[in-house]
């Protein structure tokens, strides 16, 4: 329990009403800012703590944080709430962080799954069973922003219910959301009157990951079982049980997992399936359905694969260098390149290929012209600054066809030893055996080409300054190309004056 009090920062404000504002004031922060934050309350002249008197559940941004804080009372009062959480402030807001994502997202990464669960204490009381990647909704209901920022780990999640009827029915109508973002949902029902908190500490770590694993139901049967048991012989309720599982059907964005429900769904249901594609296409083609789940226009199932459109390249451009950098990130993204002792506490470091070359990329403010080359950058980044690494299966299985196409087709040929080094052999050597020369020497080509661009706008620019009599400016992009043809001569001098293709 000690290592989850550390882990999780959880703390206690004492129930004096007042004791960690006066303290904090005395330290020397802001009573504007503790009232802002929502840490301190002000009432006419007086000031004083809200949470006073309850056990302290700080919530962290992604990169560890505090954003704000949830905090439960220890005495069973009937007059004070269980929970009171932090307002929504400048740096606060609940619906677009979760509880636990910063100390679980490792974990979602290495098991491509997520548990949520409602509280703070389950997923403490997780972490405690040796289940690592479970977050908290903490008590609201699912948003938009919520899912989005789990898709950015998995693409599966699995949610945990207790045994209560009422408080099911009225949680899954939100999760037609995560269904919209194309996400597989599956569900867990615990026993009756338990919850994660309490039937992890029942029975022992294995009993309980096993339990969770032979448990687990995909969302639309689950709820088509739950709203069948209800309905019973009803024609009506039956009928209306009907058109709710065709909404969320409905709202799944790939076209086969709609068909793959609806067959099962006509089987259980037993309902024709044509009455079933009928309305789940009925549903898709109103305007308002469009345009809240962003599709394009009205489809029918089932659907011809779009065609995939070829980015436009400009002419300028070596689309080659651009295309071996997220080759390499691909393949080689989480093997290590290099190792150095740390100047600040003396501790050695380890640079994999993907830190070093979002390193390189990012100092120099640089960009990718293909713009799927880009966003299979952008993801990489956004992994390697929050200590991740995505997997090649993250992009080989994307949901965008263009970055899955695109990622395949260069996975493909990374049998091949780079184009820069290949002719260079005497011997068959591995591309891992090079990466320490590969890897710079291809973030430097990239550079090189980012640079002979960029020459050639300056020259364009150049000669429009000149029909205008722009003196000042023509000085000004003179010395902008003398400064990038002496770096490109220094990265030429690195390459060792190779002519790279």
């Amino acid at each position: 329990m000690q290592n989850s009090l550390r882990k999780f920062e959880i703390g206690y404000c004492f129930e004096k009403r007042d004791s960690f504002t006066k303290k904090a004031l005395e330290e020397g922060y802001r009573q504007d800012f503790l009232i802002k934050t929502g840490l301190s309350i002000q009432h006419e002249e007086r000031i004083f703590d809200r949470f006073s008197g309850r056990v302290m559940f700080p919530i962290h941004s992604l990169s560890g944080q505090v954003l704000g804080f949830g905090g439960r009372v220890l005495k069973s009062d009937q007059k004070s709430a269980k929970y009171v959480n932090s307002p929504e402030s400048e740096i606060y807001n609940k619906s677009k962080v979760l509880y636990g994502i910063f100390q679980a997202r490792k974990s979602i990464v290495q098991q491509d799954k997520c548990y949520l669960v409602e509280g703070y204490t389950d997923v403490i009381s997780l972490h405690e069973a040796s289940i690592e990647n479970v977050v908290a909704s903490s008590g609201t209901s699912l948003t938009q922003e919520q899912v989005r920022l789990l898709k950015r780990f998995t693409q599966n999640i699995t949610i945990l219910y207790d045994g209560d009827p009422a408080g099911i029915k009225a949680s899954i109508r939100g999760i037609d959301l995560v269904l919209e973002e194309g996400m597989n949902v599956k569900i867990v029902l615990l026993p009756d009157n338990e919850d994660p908190d309490s039937y992890s500490k029942k029975i022992s770590n294995e009993q309980f990951l096993r339990y969770l694993k032979d448990n687990e139901k995909d969302f639309i049967r689950f709820k088509t079982q739950l709203l069948l048991s209800e309905a019973k012989d009803d024609p009506v309720r039956k009928a209306n049980l009907i058109r709710d599982i065709v909404k969320s059907i409905a709202v799944i964005p790939e076209t086969i997992t709609r068909t793959v429900y609806i067959k099962e769904c006509s089987i259980v249901l037993q309902v024709a399936e044509p009455v079933l594609y009928h309305e789940v296409n009925k549903l898709r083609q109103q305007k308002s359905f469009q345009d809240r789940n962003k599709y394009p226009g009205p489809e029918d199932l089932p659907l011809v694969p779009p065609a995939i459109a070829k980015p436009v390249q400009h002419k300028t451009v070596s689309y080659y260098s651009e295309k071996e950098i997220i080759r390499l990130l691909l393949k080689f993204g989480s093997e290590e390149l290099e190792r150095h002792i740390r100047s600040e506490d003396g501790k050695e470091e380890v640079i994999t290929v993907s830190d070093y070359i979002v390193r390189e990329i990012t100092s120099d403010d640089l960009s990718f012209d293909d713009n799927i080359c880009e966003k299979i950058y952008n993801d990489f980044r956004f992994h390697v600054e929050h200590g991740l690494f995505p997997g090649d299966k993250h992009f080989i299985k994307h949901e965008d066809p263009q970055i899955s196409s695109l990622s395949a087709d260069l996975l493909a040929d990374s049998h091949e030893l780079s184009r820069i080094w290949r002719d260079k052999q005497t011997f068959v050597e591995t591309e891992d055996m090079k990466l320490k020369d590969i890897v710079p020497d291809s973030v430097l080509k990239f550079k090189s080409d980012k640079i002979k661009m960029r020459l050639d706008e300056i020259m364009i620019e150049i000669k429009e300054a000149v029909k205008a009599g722009d003196t000042e400016r023509i000085l000004a992009l003179q010395k902008r190309d003398q400064n990038l043809k002496v770096a490109l001569r220094l990265i030429s001098k690195k390459l060792g004056n190779r002519i790279l293709l």
